[in-house]
């Protein structure tokens, strides 16, 4: 999974292409965890300011959806996203190169 390989951008790219092809309600899911990766992808290349915008739609896309949805542990993403999001602020944009590069959690999922 290219979001796991820390490729966001690409994982962007694959993940576009599956929830433009969705028409459920799913579709909110697939569109939060794009966002997940723009987030670490901002947090990279030290924007805060982009970061914190796409952490908020991402957030606000996956917080209806249960702790596991079809496999994936949604619960776990929102808690990694909010986590490196607090210590990306805590170090402020000057700093944000200091960050643990173990805040960049996979997304655990489950064949189903």
């Amino acid at each position: 999974m290219l979001f796991n390989e820390g490729r966001y951008f690409e994982a962007h790219e694959d993940l576009e292409i599956a929830w433009r092809e969705e028409t459920g309600k799913v579709r909110e899911m697939y569109q939060g965890i794009l966002e997940a990766g723009v987030t670490y992808l901002h947090i990279r290349r030290n924007n805060l300011a982009g970061a914190l915008k796409v952490h908020s739609r991402s957030i606000r896309r996956l917080k209806d959806w249960p702790e596991v949805c079809r496999g994936t542990h949604v619960g776990q993403l929102r808690r990694d996203l909010d986590a490196i999001i607090a210590e990306a602020v805590r170090l402020g944009p000057s700093r944000m190169g200091e960050l643990d590069p173990g805040l960049f959690r996979p997304i655990l999922w489950e064949e189903v």
